[in-house]
């Protein structure tokens, strides 16, 4: 049985980025949430980092509904909340998701990601608040982790700050954050994140979760329950590294990171 989620803040009177719910990146996005949930043993918060629409046409990649042979023995029950969701252009909202109770336990921080540094960081203070108790905290940026970007720059607010990571590892919560795949050498790109992360996260445990466009970081504090560990490791070994492929790159080593980031389309 699922418990039923909790939700930060509402989403009336939002024009936001409603159309990438349910399409195939959020069925990976949703299964792997899910999986590291442990069946809600293990509290998770999910900051979408929401942003108003950019009138762009993407999150169209539905197609994978019409396939239920091919993509649904991956999670039956998420395929068929999605495929529900999806359904209907008035279903299609994270409010669906998170009244679905699809991950199980799950805490919601739906406030909207201004640009503006000392909002940015109000911001980040009520989410540490709302996720006092989670186990782990999902970051869902549009982009992903800071590039060139300063802070408080326009569209500053696409990207998750390593300063930010920092302030919720400090607080011995494990994070999980969403990486697209820029156009240049994965598995350099991928050293690179790692070893930035590092940076504010010098003992911790590291787990890689790729797609075709995306990768999750999942950086887990030396104190975190064993049980986040186990799902970790268990989600490794959950699907087809062409649905999801995970590896454990490790504790923190002398020397360059290996890491085998061969992705199977």
């Amino acid at each position: 049985m699922y418990v039923m989620a909790w939700r930060c803040t509402p989403f009336c009177g939002l024009n936001l980025k409603h159309q990438y719910v349910g399409d195939v990146s959020d069925y990976r996005k949703y299964a792997l949430l899910r999986a590291l949930s442990w069946g809600g043993a293990n509290r998770i918060g999910v900051n979408w980092m929401l942003t108003p629409s950019d009138g762009s046409s993407d999150g169209g990649k539905l197609a994978y509904l019409k396939q239920p042979d091919r993509y649904r023995h991956f999670d039956p029950e998420l395929f068929d909340i999605l495929a529900h969701a999806a359904d209907e252009p008035d279903r299609r909202r994270l409010q669906t998701i998170e009244d679905s109770s699809a991950i199980a336990g799950a805490t919601y921080f739906s406030e909207l990601l201004p640009d503006q540094a000392a909002a940015r960081s109000a911001f980040i203070e009520r989410c540490a608040s709302a996720f006092r108790s989670a186990d782990l905290v999902f970051f869902d940026p549009d982009n992903g982790l800071e590039t060139s970007l300063l802070k408080g720059r326009k569209n500053s607010s696409k990207y998750l700050y390593l300063d930010e990571v920092g302030v919720f590892y400090a607080s011995r919560t494990a994070v999980l954050v969403y990486q697209h795949f820029p156009r240049i050498e994965r598995r350099a790109f991928l050293a690179s994140c790692i070893e930035r992360l590092r940076r504010v996260a010098s003992d911790a445990l590291v787990w890689t979760f790729t797609t075709a466009h995306v990768v999750f970081f999942l950086v887990l504090h030396p104190e975190s329950p064993a049980r986040l560990a186990i799902a970790a490791t268990e989600a490794c070994g959950r699907w087809d590294d062409g649905f999801i492929a995970g590896r454990y790159v490790g504790a923190p080593r002398i020397g360059a990171t290996i890491i085998d980031s061969e992705i199977r389309v």
